[in-house]
């Protein structure tokens, strides 16, 4: 009965998370009022090789349908970003993280109301851009209620996502986004064929490419997968009546310490401002703005020194706010533990440091490669930057898609442990 009650649990988790995909992908279908679709059609057929082409991407095609989740979750993630890089700075924030599930509760509420400003600010753009080009009806009898469409589908966007951390399996968020990039393939598969039969491709390139892309699937899964493990050694102690013997044990650290967040980061923080430069540089007040998101559209130099330089940087600014060195060392030596040739405490805080720094170098330079993959092919291979072969795209599904995996299998194995447990007929153990 036990375990069957955990699968039912599982198979209740796994329902929720596909009926959060089904609603959300019948949100990007519901238009904002006051939309022409042949305008709308005509404006972004100009912008497929620019930022707001890859920012339509990651919005599951809702951006170019024009619909209330256009945003997606882009304004969450700028304001987790801030909230982050702030949470370690601000006393008052620093004070909060103490404070236990209370203090976090209070930070995430900060991060909505953070979210619900960036969504007002982006949803105020894209209403006033659109008004001019793709509006029935110009003016603010079109732009009052689109804002209020787009703050609200994102609002509840962000909710969802929550609603799926809670009561399904894997982050929301991070599925809402795989879920986006995934209903991109096959309209990327069907442009590439399509550009190989009007003879704009080989048929070699392609297979070329297909191959690629299952190669970089196979390296991130190797370097997810990786572990750089530190020996731990325990000395004879004794533990009540029982004396306990050396033993053995290690640390495990991930070769890609910051997971796909660096690369998250790095495209949300290019989207903003290359949206809001995109959209109010119509104004001839603001025609500087332009001529900026014309040099940061894919491919160019400054793009890619700007992306690559975000990417590295996050990677270590996030380990920075995750991960207490200090306090791993704090612990092992109240336990009893030393890494062997180390003194414990301020030495083997400062050797764990050593060796997270080598391996975020290491995994920096594995997602930069891994995300300007993309930018390579479309610059010597002629490929748009929509089909999106390597780089931040396959990083984040193989990533979510691992996670997701790994916590199906954790709720397996609890179910089974649990039927163990009862078939053994332990004394106390319905107690």
């Amino acid at each position: 009965m036990a375990e069957q009650g955990n699968m039912s649990d599982l198979w209740k988790r796994l329902r929720f998370v596909f009926f959060a995909i089904i609603v959300y992908r019948m949100g990007t279908h519901i238009p904002i009022p006051g939309i022409d679709p042949v305008q709308l059609e005509r404006f972004f057929s100009t912008q497929d090789d620019t930022l707001i082409g890859l920012f339509n991407l990651f919005s599951g095609g809702a951006l170019e349908r024009m619909s209330i989740f256009a945003l997606n979750v882009v304004p969450y993630i700028s304001s987790a970003i801030i909230m982050q890089l702030f949470s370690n700075s601000v006393p008052y924030l620093q004070e909060l993280k103490k404070d236990g599930q209370a203090g976090r509760n209070k930070i995430t509420q900060y991060t909505r109301y953070g979210t619900a400003i960036l969504a007002f600010i982006q949803g105020l753009a894209l209403a006033v851009t659109l008004s001019s080009s793709a509006a029935i009806n110009p003016g603010i009898t079109f732009i009052l209620p689109a804002v209020f469409s787009i703050v609200a589908g994102t609002m509840f966007l962000m909710w969802l996502g929550e609603q799926v951390s809670e009561r399904g399996i894997g982050n929301g968020i991070s599925i809402i986004i795989a879920t986006s990039i995934l209903t991109g393939i096959p309209a990327a598969i069907g442009q590439a064929l399509e550009q190989s039969r009007l003879g704009e491709i080989s048929i070699l390139l392609l297979i070329g490419i297909a191959l690629l892309s299952m190669a970089v699937i196979a390296v991130v899964v190797f370097i997810e997968r990786g572990q750089r493990r530190i020996t731990v050694n325990y000395a004879q102690r004794q533990q009540g009546r029982k004396l306990m013997q050396a033993q053995t044990s290690h640390l495990p650290f991930k070769v890609n310490m910051a997971g796909v967040i660096p690369a998250i980061f790095a495209s949300t923080f290019l989207l903003f401002p290359a949206s809001l430069s995109t959209w109010f540089g119509e104004s001839e007040s603001l025609g500087f703005l332009q001529s900026f998101a014309l040099l940061m559209n894919p491919g160019q130099p400054l793009y890619i020194i700007v992306f690559a330089t975000l990417i590295i940087s996050f990677c270590f600014i996030w380990l920075a706010l995750t991960f207490n060195t200090k306090d791993v060392s704090d612990n092992l030596k109240r336990s009893g533990a030393y890494i062997a040739g180390i003194r414990p405490g301020e030495q083997t805080a400062n050797y764990i440091d050593s060796v997270l720094a080598r391996l975020t170098v290491f995994g920096a330079i594995y997602l930069t490669l891994i995300c300007l993959l993309p930018i390579a092919l479309m610059n010597f291979g002629g490929i748009s930057p929509t089909i999106s072969v390597g780089g931040t795209s396959v990083l984040i599904i193989v990533v979510v898609l691992m996670d997701f995996m790994a916590q199906v299998q954790s709720h397996m194995m609890s179910s089974q442990y649990a039927s163990l447990m009862k078939k053994a007929n332990l004394k106390n153990y319905k107690r």
